[in-house]
């Protein structure tokens, strides 16, 4: 007799050889998230055995909002996260809109969904340039968000924040204790040991910038980042992408019309002849078909050198109308990367 697979809400375990093998593996916990979230998320949900309930983007709408959400939630949801700053575009979700519709759900259904706000690359940006913007605690289905210091918190890499609303948001089931250090430490980190350079810096920061100095330096990252967008879209070559909301210090354009090369042939040119490295790259499903190129805005890019990236931006365009796209054996002397 042939196995009937279970439903999302039925939590009966059963035999498993009983079930065939064309039946995929069946999840009791789920999260949903958008297309633009970091790949983290999707390793999450396959080493924690989590089904992932991705949110796909569409041309034009590279972030989500509610009405995205909605059809992904039940019972087995343990949790949305929404993004601050996405990789692709450097935009948020609409978390003031999520953080409603689970409200809304938790009153008629009696569903208590949490938010995680990733705001690995926007949580030191959005407290400074957009203090009046309401993503975090001041939501609340907002139980949890974590940033990078290594980021835009101005530290080198290695260090990162995790940020519960209270402490019995913290399971404590995860939490591990030990005291061979000389008194009694909890930890519900993946790994333990790790250097401290990155915290003396963070903490230095912290000290010597304060609220007013890292307003200052956003600021003025901000102010580049647009100096760079006008450039581009003057010129008539791009479209530039959302640079009127609310975004981290980066520009996301692309080409705008038909063109004999594409935006992998602008960041191969621009290597090639000025020795810049500019991203190019797709968006993730349903937006594959779009190619931006993403410029990232940090406070050692200076307004000359904005104006210089903007010039050899135009010389490698005017290089590539002469000459074409890469050859396709070219592209196959590109190097690629084996993992991290």
């Amino acid at each position: 007799m042939k196995a009937r697979p279970r439903s999302r809400c039925d939590n009966t375990a059963p035999d498993q050889a009983d079930i065939p093998a064309d039946i995929p593996p069946i999840h009791t916990r789920a999260e949903s998230f958008g297309g633009d979230v970091h790949v983290v998320w999707e390793k999450f949900c396959r080493y924690f055995d989590v089904e992932p309930r991705i949110v796909p983007l569409a041309e034009g709408k590279y972030t989500i909002g509610p009405e995205d959400v909605e059809p992904h939630l039940d019972e087995n949801t343990i949790g949305v996260v929404a993004v601050l700053g996405t990789t692709f575009t450097g935009h948020k979700d609409d978390v003031v809109g999520i953080d409603k519709l689970l409200r809304d759900i938790r009153d008629k259904r009696d569903l208590d969904i949490p938010i995680h706000v990733d705001g690995a690359s926007g949580g030191f940006v959005w407290p400074f340039l957009y203090p009046d913007s309401k993503w975090d605690f001041r939501l609340e289905q907002v139980r949890s968000i974590n940033v990078s210091g290594h980021k835009y918190g101005l530290v080198y890499l290695g260090i990162g924040w995790l940020v519960f609303r209270e402490e019995a948001d913290l399971a404590e089931d995860l939490v591990f204790y030990e005291n061979y250090l000389g008194k009694t430490d909890a930890t519900f980190t993946l790994n333990f040991s790790t250097g401290a350079s990155m915290v003396l810096a963070q903490y230095y920061n912290f000290v010597r910038l304060g609220r007013q100095g890292y307003t200052y330096v956003m600021k003025i990252m901000q102010h580049n980042a647009r100096a760079l967008a006008d450039n581009p879209r003057s010129s008539g070559r791009f479209e530039v992408i959302g640079s009127d909301l609310e975004q981290l210090p980066l520009v996301a354009f692309r080409l705008a019309g038909e063109h004999a090369y594409d935006e992998s042939d602008i960041a191969w040119q621009l290597s090639a002849e000025r020795g810049w490295m500019m991203p190019a790259y797709t968006l993730p499903p349903n937006a594959e078909r779009v190619k931006i190129l993403r410029a990232l805005v940090k406070e050692t890019l200076s307004r000359e050198q904005v104006d210089r990236l903007s010039q050899d931006i135009e010389d490698a365009c005017r290089t590539l109308d002469d000459k074409g796209a890469a050859h396709g054996i070219e592209r196959e002397q590109v190097k690629r990367g084996t993992g991290y």
